[in-house]
């Protein structure tokens, strides 16, 4: 697997995001940010894991980091998921597949017999000083934002 290097400055990036917004990774500095990827909007394990996010924000808040879901969904799609379920995070847009494959998030994956390429359900930390610090490949969703934030807070110490 390849994708960005622990411990090494994540090379900039700018994304669509909810909001009618763009944003670029290098206005982030001074911040966490927590990057999860998921497969797709509005299915059970993924709605689940963007409410554990949310229910946590707050407390993501507060050790100064900023939260962003990416999955190959619209931006349509997006704005009516972050909605329905409240979340007071903005997800990226990423249906080119450019910033799956910078963090190399597609995969193979095999559903009912079948293959197909699909996002592989990973998180990356990035620090204040914009390097990796922790990457999850391949997460289950129970206790995944509770690990996350231990992370987070484990950065401070």
């Amino acid at each position: 697997m390849s994708g960005p290097t622990m411990n090494r400055v994540v090379a900039n990036f700018t994304a669509d995001v909810t909001g009618d917004k763009t944003i670029r990774l290098q206005d982030m500095r001074g911040q966490n940010v927590v990057l999860y990827f998921y497969p797709k909007d509005s299915t059970p394990g993924c709605t689940l894991e963007g409410q554990d996010f949310r229910d946590l924000h707050t407390k993501f808040r507060r050790s100064k980091t900023v939260i962003l879901g990416v999955s190959r969904d619209s931006l349509a799609s997006h704005e009516k998921f972050k909605a329905k379920q409240k979340f007071p995070f903005d997800l990226i847009s990423d249906p080119d597949e450019k910033l799956c494959r910078k963090f190399d998030v597609i995969q193979e994956k095999t559903l009912y017999g079948r293959k197909f390429m699909g996002v592989e359900r990973s998180t990356f930390l990035i620090d204040a000083d914009g390097k990796l610090r922790k990457a999850w490949r391949n997460v289950k969703v129970k206790g995944h934002a509770e690990e996350v934030l231990a992370a987070v807070k484990a950065l401070g110490k």
